[in-house]
């Protein structure tokens, strides 16, 4: 689908895109068809940010976006467990527009509408991590998605924290720096592995220490042991949620693995197609496109069963 110019007689005539997600939010207005604006700022998700920086955020991104007129906002954000989470999330973005049916959803729905399907299953390997999908009978299923405190094994966040914990196992054991340690306090600009204890818990945010993942996947191309070892487990970590979902859903596929590290990483996503297919899953494919281009497929679909 190209989502830049839509069949406007399928949507409505002006209607906004949020994804939301642990890094930042990014909007996007499709008028009469057409992408009109694309704007993205800081996250606005309570469970990442305070309710304050959640709240200017939103303010700046409406304040950015032409969105004035438009009937309909369609979400899809991290961390949305509950109805009460959603609505929670519908309060803060209604303001910005007093006429909009405001739909939101888990922000996995989004990966597999960008992937122009309609059922399997969606992994986001980004800041978090987390599985969710759906089958022909209109049943859905989800693993993970726990957030950074309970799990999101295989996101960038984790990939840091575990090499964190690798160069402090070293200190502890009074071996040297290696070469992964090395890498990632270059990326903290710090001295010594003892300092990556408070910089770690004083000040900085997930944001901060998922960008860090790249020192990871440069350390694992460069062979070094513990970083092949960590995005191998990734890897495993985000098949095993995948499998677990299409086990409960009696699918085979599609599995679509995408967001920040999923999209962009070649060595995670061999090493995760390589884990499913040790499980028998062969139907694996790579988001080539953000997240957020799902959205025209999901309000078609809603707009459709709003008719029928």
């Amino acid at each position: 689908m190209d989502t830049n110019t839509l069949n406007s007689a399928t949507y409505p005539a002006r209607f906004v895109g949020l994804d939301i997600g642990g890094s930042k939010t990014r909007g996007i207005v499709w008028s009469d068809g057409m992408l009109t604006s694309d704007v993205s700022v800081g996250s606005t998700n309570v469970q990442n940010v305070s309710q304050e920086t959640a709240e200017e955020n939103m303010a700046e991104l409406f304040g950015l976006l032409e969105a004035t007129g438009s009937t309909v906002v369609f979400v899809g954000a991290g961390g949305i467990d509950t109805d009460d989470d959603a609505a929670a999330l519908s309060v803060l973005i209604a303001p910005f527009v007093p006429d909009a049916t405001i739909t939101v959803v888990h922000d996995t729905r989004l990966l597999l509408a960008a992937a122009g399907a309609t059922e399997g299953v969606a992994v986001i390997a980004g800041t978090g991590s987390a599985a969710w999908g759906t089958n022909a009978a209109g049943e859905s299923a989800r693993a993970g998605g726990w957030g950074y405190l309970l799990g999101d094994e295989g996101s960038g966040y984790w990939l840091a924290r575990e090499a964190v914990r690798h160069s402090l196992r070293r200190m502890d054991a009074g071996q040297p720096a290696d070469d992964l340690t090395t890498e990632l306090l270059n990326y903290c600009g710090l001295k010594a592995p003892g300092e990556l204890i408070a910089h770690f818990h004083q000040g900085t945010t997930r944001r901060y220490w998922a960008a860090a993942s790249p020192v990871i996947f440069a350390a694992a191309a460069k062979g070094h042991e513990q970083a092949l070892a960590l995005v191998d487990q990734a890897a495993e970590d985000l098949a095993g949620m995948a499998a677990k979902v299409a086990g409960q859903l009696n699918i085979a596929g599609p599995i679509v693995l995408g967001s920040g590290i999923g999209s962009n990483v070649p060595a995670l996503q061999e090493a995760f197609s390589a884990q499913l297919a040790q499980r028998g899953i062969s139907d694996v494919h790579i988001l080539a496109q953000d997240p957020i281009f799902g959205i025209p497929l999901l309000v078609a679909q809603a707009q459709a069963a709003a008719t029928a």
